[in-house]
C-alpha cells in the first residue's frame, strides 16, 4: 500500500462570493458578483441590468459563457431576484464552527479567498476597511488554533464594482497598480503567517464582467485583459518574495483533461491546438515569457496585444513558484470541436455526473504527469469533487457513498502519480468540504462537501451545518496518509 508523505497538506477550498456571505457588513463594498442572479442548467445565471430607457436586461452568466454588457448598461440589483453572493452559506458568521469541523477531519490547510472590495470597498481607498482585515485576521487566528495553515487566493473571478464601472476592470493598467496595492496590505497583515499564495484563480477560465470587470467579453477586450493579470501576478510574485521571504506563490487553472476523439491525426492535432489554449496560460506564468505557439493562437483569434516595454522583463521576474489546478473531469477533442480555452467534447467511455461531467479518477493522474514533465515544478491540487444531489434520510444521516466512490479513485491516481510516477505534489484541497453555492449554475442543490449546509437554493433553511458518511472516511484518509485508499 502507498501513502504520502507526513508534510503532505490535506485540506479544503472554498472562494468567498460562494462561501462567505455578509456582502452589506463589515464595510465590505460591491463586488462585481453580487450582481449574479442565481440559475440552473435550464435557466442560466446572469448579470442583472439597466439600460438608459430605464428597460431591463440579463447577460447570459456561467462557467462556459461570458456574454457582452450592452451599451449604456448598468448593473443593478433589483428586489425580486436573488443574489446568491450576498449570503452563500454565511460563513462570515459560521466561520468558527466551519473551522472547527474542518479541523475535526485532520486537515492541516484550508484554501480560502480574501474579497478585494472587503479589504478595499472601491478598491481605490488610501486606507485599507480594518474590519474586513480583522474578519480575515480572526479565521487565521482560527486556523493556526486548530493546527490549519492558510492558502490564500488573492483574486478569485471578482474585484470591486467601482473598478469595472470607472476603469473597465482589467481593461486597464490602472488596475494593476491597484491589485498591487491590494496585495501589499495583505503581505503586510498576513504575511508572517501564511506561505502559500494564489495570485488569480482558473485564469484560463475567467472572462467578461463578473471575473474580469470588462463590459465587453470579445477576444481583443480579454486577452489584453489577461495580460495585464499576466503582468499583476508577476509583480505580485516578486513583491510577495520581497516582503515574504520564504513564501511560495502559485496561480491556479481549470484543468481538465484533454483527450484525441480518435487516432485520426486531424484529430490528434486538434486535441494539441486545444489543450494550447488552457496551456497558455500556465506556459506565460510558470516560464515567465509567451511561448512559440502563442503568436498563432492569438492570431486566430484576431487578437493583437498591448505590449509594452519592459513587460517581458516583468513576466520573467515573476514566474510562479508551483502551479496549482482544479480537477473534475476529461473531455475529448476532435477536429469539428469548437476550440475553447477549457471544455471539449463528452468522453462516450465515461460515466457522467448529473450535470454531465466525465467522471475520470486516470485523468488526474495524466494530467499530474503531464504538468510535471512540462514544468517541472511542485504542483497542488486546489480543487477536485463531487457534485452531487445529497439527500438526508429521516434520521438526518447522509449516505453519499457515490462521493466516497470518487474521492477514493481520484485520491488513489494522485497517490500513484506521486509514489509510482515520480510527481512532486504538495497537497490536495477539495472542492468544497462544506457546501456552498455552486459556480456555475448558482443553485445549492450541486452540493460537494463533507458537510452538508441546511440551505435551498434560493437561500432558505436553518444553515445548520451536518456530518455526511464521507466526513469520517476521509478522516480516515488524512489519518492514515492515504494508505486507507487501499483498504477493502
Amino acid at each position: 500500500m502507498m501513502k504520502v508523505p507526513k508534510s503532505f497538506l490535506w485540506g479544503g477550498a472554498t472562494a468567498d462570493f460562494q462561501f462567505e456571505g455578509g456582502f452589506n457588513e463589515g464595510g465590505r463594498g460591491l463586488s462585481t458578483h453580487d450582481f449574479e442572479t442565481d440559475g440552473s442548467v435550464e435557466n442560466p445565471r446572469g448579470i442583472t441590468y439597466k439600460l438608459p430607457d430605464g428597460s431591463i436586461g440579463r447577460a447570459r452568466s456561467s462557467f462556459f459563457f461570458h456574454d457582452s454588457l450592452p451599451d449604456g448598461a448598468i448593473p443593478v440589483i433589483l428586489e425580486n431576484e436573488y443574489y446568491p453572493s450576498h449570503k452563500a452559506v454565511d460563513h462570515f458568521h459560521h466561520y468558527k464552527e466551519d473551522i472547527e469541523l474542518m479541523a475535526g477531519m485532520g486537515f492541516n490547510v484550508y484554501r480560502f479567498s480574501i474579497c478585494w472590495s472587503r479589504i478595499f470597498p472601491t478598491g481605490e481607498e488610501s486606507e485599507p476597511n480594518e474590519a474586513g482585515l480583522k474578519f480575515y485576521d480572526d479565521l487565521i487566528s482560527e486556523l493556526e488554533k486548530h493546527g490549519m495553515q492558510p492558502l490564500i487566493t488573492i483574486h478569485h473571478d471578482e474585484l470591486p464594482m467601482n473598478l469595472a464601472e470607472k476603469y473597465d476592470g482589467w481593461s486597464s493598467r490602472k488596475t494593476i497598480d491597484l491589485y498591487l496595492n491590494y496585495c501589499r496590505v495583505l503581505f503586510e497583515r498576513f504575511g508572517s503567517r501564511c506561505k502559500y499564495w494564489l495570485t488569480f484563480n482558473e485564469i484560463n477560465a475567467v472572462r467578461g464582467f463578473t471575473s474580469c470587470g470588462t463590459h465587453k467579453a470579445d477576444n481583443q477586450t480579454h486577452y489584453n485583459a489577461v495580460h495585464n493579470m499576466f503582468l499583476a501576478s508577476a509583480q505580485a510574485v516578486k513583491l510577495g518574495h520581497e516582503m515574504m521571504p520564504g513564501s511560495m506563490f502559485g496561480a491556479m487553472y481549470a484543468s481538465s483533461g484533454i483527450y484525441p476523439a480518435t487516432c485520426k491525426p486531424e484529430d490528434v492535432f486538434a486535441s494539441m491546438q486545444f489543450r494550447r489554449e488552457t496551456l497558455f496560460f500556465i506556459d506565460v506564468m510558470a516560464r515567465g515569457y509567451y511561448p512559440n505557439y502563442s503568436r498563432d493562437l492569438l492570431n486566430r483569434r484576431g487578437v493583437t496585444l498591448k505590449i509594452e516595454s519592459g513587460d517581458d522583463q516583468i513576466l520573467k521576474d515573476g514566474a510562479l513558484d508551483f502551479v496549482s489546478f482544479s480537477y473534475y473531469r476529461s473531455n475529448t477533442v476532435s477536429s469539428t470541436t469548437e476550440l475553447r480555452t477549457i471544455g471539449g467534447d463528452p468522453n462516450p467511455y465515461l460515466k457522467q455526473t448529473p450535470w454531465g461531467w466525465g467522471i475520470d479518477a486516470l485523468g488526474l493522474r495524466y494530467v499530474l504527469n503531464e504538468f510535471y514533465d512540462r514544468y517541472q515544478k511542485p504542483l497542488f491540487i486546489v480543487e477536485n469533487g463531487l457534485g452531487a444531489i445529497d439527500q438526508v434520510e429521516s434520521d438526518g444521516s447522509i449516505n453519499d457513498d457515490y462521493r466516497i466512490d470518487f474521492l477514493r479513485d481520484h485520491l488513489k491516481a494522485m497517490v500513484e502519480a506521486m509514489e509510482i510516477d515520480g510527481v512532486e505534489c504538495l497537497g490536495y484541497t477539495m472542492w468544497a468540504p462544506i457546501d456552498l453555492v455552486s459556480l456555475s449554475t448558482g443553485e445549492m442543490k450541486k452540493r460537494y462537501g463533507f458537510i452538508y449546509v441546511d440551505m435551498d437554493d434560493k437561500g432558505n433553511g436553518s444553515l445548520k451545518r451536518s456530518k455526511k458518511k464521507s466526513y469520517d472516511w476521509m478522516k480516515h484518509v488524512i489519518e492514515t496518509s492515504g494508505e486507507s485508499l487501499w483498504e477493502k
